[in-house]
């Protein structure tokens, strides 16, 4: 299949033309990764204070272009000004996050007989990211950031929707001062440039994000050269409303809680559990919160949920909402942009397509349970082990549940799960690996250990010198 030389970045909007952006080649990523390896080893040679210097000088640099960033947000991706405006800080903290672990990157000292033991922490080398486009500034500083802090360089490769703020984001690395290859954005196809990212032999490691079904290929690609992969999968996550639980907060958060990015988020909680006790007054409250949310320009300070990304997507959450299907639905634009209104499908099945598959779109199903054994196994009746919320005044049914669980991120009483300084991941068809959080550098580094004999040897030939104290050389 031949692909194009160029992307076109459409506003999700208005369907009109934002930009035209050159679509990297193989040879483009090939020479990427030769700049990147020459780069490397000077950017890990330098002082650990001088690389989270530069560091900060680039979160200062996001932090005096953030306006910039959000408003070219919202016109490649459609998402409403406010959530723009915190995606773009979210990459300023990320990168001072970053940067204050460069000087705290150490290893161990481990006790051995006859010397010293000793951990060293090293970079990989070359480290691929490739970024989806529902969160593209986001998740491309998930792996960026800590993989730079750690010593290593970067080649990014953002959606091919979503690439304007990737490379704003590379033109402001190297005005903070970063070396040039150091960090460098290929915007590309990802059948061309993504897959020559994860089979060329001079990266390291792949962060990658998207589809379940796509960071399965990754992986089997990347397994061929034993690479290191990171892979932030789907979701399908639960919202577990317990009738001890507040009602009226629960169902006030519900709304946002998967209609946020106007429902394109692996976090979305789109599938709604209420015990049956207080199953219809849930609805009853939830009804004037969805039909509540305000659909229409991203630009708009008043708007709380934007369009879909692509037409492409719009066909694919029709597909899961058909006209014999019952529930609640808002009100969304009509004419020129990619438009869905917030749905929320009541009475199906358990394991009806809608209830659990990840639609990616601003659909959630309500569903019955009777008590806490029921809430649990069909929380986990799916694929995908993401995120989640519990809502519930008794505290140990909060931690009885989370344990239950099988998702890497849960909140209680609330939908907030993700954060920068703590871990994120799934668990079964939602990823491998984790992200974000204290021990987010140390994934992109190798450990060496080195054991140094404090054994005086003089005058003594060195064939007849035993090279453990413990057992045979390895």
């Amino acid at each position: 299949m031949s692909y194009k030389l160029e992307l076109q970045v459409l506003n999700p909007a208005t369907e009109e033309v934002v930009a035209t952006v050159p679509a990297a080649t193989a040879a483009d990523v090939d020479a990427a990764v030769v700049r990147a390896a020459r780069t490397q080893a000077k950017w890990a040679a330098l002082p650990p204070a001088d690389r989270a210097r530069l560091l900060r000088r680039f979160a200062v640099a996001v932090d005096e272009h953030l306006e910039e960033l959000a408003r070219l947000e919202v016109r490649e991706a459609g998402h409403t000004v406010g959530n723009a405006r915190w995606e773009a800080g979210n990459v300023r903290d990320l990168l001072d996050y970053a940067a204050g672990g460069v000087e705290r990157l150490t290893g161990r000292q481990i006790p051995v007989a006859g010397g010293l033991d000793i951990t060293i922490l090293e970079p990989l080398g070359v480290v691929g990211v490739i970024a989806p486009w529902n969160f593209p500034m986001p998740i491309a500083a998930w792996g960026t950031a800590p993989a730079l802090a750690a010593g290593n360089a970067v080649i990014l490769k953002p959606a091919e929707t979503t690439p304007l703020t990737a490379l704003r984001l590379a033109e402001l690395a190297l005005d903070a001062g970063l070396p040039e290859g150091l960090f460098q954005v290929l915007p590309g196809h990802g059948p061309v440039a993504g897959t020559a990212l994860v089979e060329h032999p001079g990266i390291a490691k792949i962060v990658f994000t998207g589809s379940t079904a796509v960071g399965k290929q990754v992986l089997a690609k990347g397994s061929e050269l034993l690479k290191r992969v990171t892979l932030e999968l789907g979701g399908k996550s639960p919202n577990i409303v317990f009738a001890d639980a507040d009602i009226e907060a629960a169902a006030a958060a519900a709304p946002m809680s998967f209609l946020d990015n106007s429902g394109q988020d692996c976090c979305a909680r789109t599938r709604i559990l209420v015990q049956r006790g207080v199953y219809e007054r849930f609805l009853e409250l939830l009804t004037p919160a969805i039909e509540g949310v305000t659909v229409g320009d991203p630009a708009d300070e008043t708007t709380d949920m934007g369009p879909l990304i692509s037409k492409v997507q719009l066909e694919r959450v029709r597909s899961y909402v058909t006209d014999d299907l019952a529930g609640i639905r808002g009100k969304a634009p009509e004419g020129p942009g990619f438009w869905f209104p917030p749905t929320v499908v009541t009475g199906v099945d358990p394991h009806a397509r809608v209830a659990v598959e990840e639609v990616f779109g601003p659909v959630a199903v309500v569903l019955p349970f009777e008590d806490e054994a029921e809430a649990v196994a069909l929380a986990n009746a799916t694929d995908y082990g993401l995120s989640g919320s519990i809502w519930t005044r008794d505290v140990g049914r909060a931690l009885r549940v989370s344990q239950a669980v099988r998702a890497g991120n849960l909140s209680v009483n609330s939908h907030s799960s993700v954060r920068y300084w703590t871990p994120f991941g799934g668990f079964k068809q939602s990823g491998i690996g984790r992200e974000l959080g204290p021990d987010a550098l140390t994934a992109f580094t190798e450990t060496k250990n080195v054991f140094i004999s404090n054994v005086f040897i003089s005058n003594v030939s060195t064939s007849s010198v035993s090279t453990s104290t413990e057992g045979p050389a390895q």
